[in-house]
Order: structure tokens, then C-alpha cells, then sequence
């Protein structure tokens, strides 16, 4: 089995990435970067209400240990669906992610960024510590069985399908979708957003914006 990228080298991808993502997003704009980096007919997310997507699941984190959303209740959740072998739209989502959690100062405390394998058999804890750790140390990542995962994908209605290629590590990658879902201190379902859509700090701006309502209402 292929090793798992070492902490070194998932810094200098994270940096290359974003100094291509810049040069880019200058020359050709942002929707198209995103064009690029995604897989070809991607299924759109649905969002159709609070019952279309379920903040359940019950996996393990990087540290070994059982959860479920419980263990995040009461801080705003970013949670994003990949795998650690994979070359383009995890990486960039996850350097993203790292960007908007350190743009949102104060209010990084009140929000948990979740990264969950659709990978299992070989993002284990111990290899989804090392990747999460490279790219943020707040970042935390999901694994679980096979069965765990497809449920959990299920209840936010991921896309998720392994594709067999000869060329790839262990000969197969796993295509899915790429979307970063906005979950409120209760659980509850409350946006979807896509990297190539806004950069960072109008995301961060975001969050900040309805942490603020939601502080004011209670």
C-alpha cells in the first residue's frame, strides 16, 4: 500500500496550491478554478429544507475516539466529505477551510471544522491525524467502518463512488462531491458552500455574521 503523505509534504502541497489558486483566480476568475479542480457531472447538493440533510452519524476521530455530532453541540460546525489520497479538491477545500478558521478570530472558538473520510480502508485515525494536522490544528477528522461512512454520507446526502484506475495509488480514487456544509450549535442544517465560490474571508465574514445573530437571539 502506497504511504500516507507525510505532515512536510501536505504543507507544500497546501502552499503550492494556494499560490496557483491565486495566480488563477487572477487570469481566469474563480468559478472557473472550480470548474477545473471538480470532477465532471457532479451531482447538484440538495438543499431542500432542514429534513434533507441530518447531522447523524457515529464515527471516530483522529484520536480514537467514538463520536457522534453530540461531541461538537453548542459550536457551529464546517463539516466537508474527502479522502486523504486525494490530488486536488480535498486539499485545496481543507488549505480553504484552515484560511476561513484562522480569518474568523475570536470566533474560531465557537466553531469545529470536520473532515470525514468516504476513504475508510485507508484513511485510518492514525493516518487522518497526520493529514488534518498539517493542514490546521483545530481540524478534525471522521473515519469509520464502511457502513458508518456510507451512512453518514447518506444523512448529509453526499455523492460518493469508487472508481478503479490502474494509475491511481492502490489502484483506484474515490470521486465524490465537494461541498462544505454550515451546521448550527444544535445540529441543525443551516447553508452549503463550495470553495470556488467566495474566498475565505467573505466565508469567515459569513459565519461571523450569523454567530452574531444567533448570540443576539438567545
Amino acid at each position: 500500500m502506497t504511504s500516507a503523505p507525510t505532515p512536510d509534504r501536505l504543507r507544500h502541497i497546501r502552499h503550492l496550491l494556494w499560490v496557483t489558486a491565486a495566480t488563477l483566480a487572477v487570469v481566469f476568475g474563480g468559478a472557473f478554478l472550480w470548474r477545473a479542480l471538480s470532477p465532471p457531472d457532479l451531482p447538484a447538493a440538495r438543499v431542500t429544507g432542514e429534513a434533507a440533510i441530518r447531522n447523524a452519524y457515529t464515527l471516530t476521530d483522529h484520536t480514537c475516539r467514538a463520536v457522534t455530532p453530540d461531541a461538537y453541540s453548542g459550536r457551529w460546525q464546517l463539516v466537508f466529505f474527502g479522502y486523504t489520497y486525494c490530488p486536488d479538491i480535498c486539499p485545496t477545500t481543507l488549505a480553504y477551510m484552515a484560511s476561513v478558521m484562522d480569518m474568523l478570530g475570536p470566533d474560531a472558538d465557537k466553531v469545529a471544522p470536520i473532515f470525514v473520510t468516504v476513504d475508510p480502508a485507508r484513511d485510518t485515525a492514525e493516518v487522518m491525524a497526520v493529514y488534518v494536522a498539517a493542514f490546521h490544528p483545530r481540524l478534525i477528522g471522521l473515519t469509520g467502518t464502511e457502513a458508518q461512512t456510507a451512512e453518514a454520507a447518506a444523512n448529509f446526502r453526499v455523492w460518493y463512488e469508487r472508481a478503479e484506475d490502474a494509475a491511481a495509488p492502490d489502484g483506484y480514487f474515490m470521486a465524490h462531491s465537494g461541498y462544505i456544509y454550515l451546521m448550527r450549535p444544535d445540529g441543525r442544517f443551516e447553508d452549503v458552500f463550495r470553495e470556488g465560490d467566495q474566498p475565505p474571508q467573505a466565508l469567515a465574514e459569513e459565519i461571523s455574521m450569523r454567530i452574531e445573530k444567533d448570540d443576539r437571539s438567545e
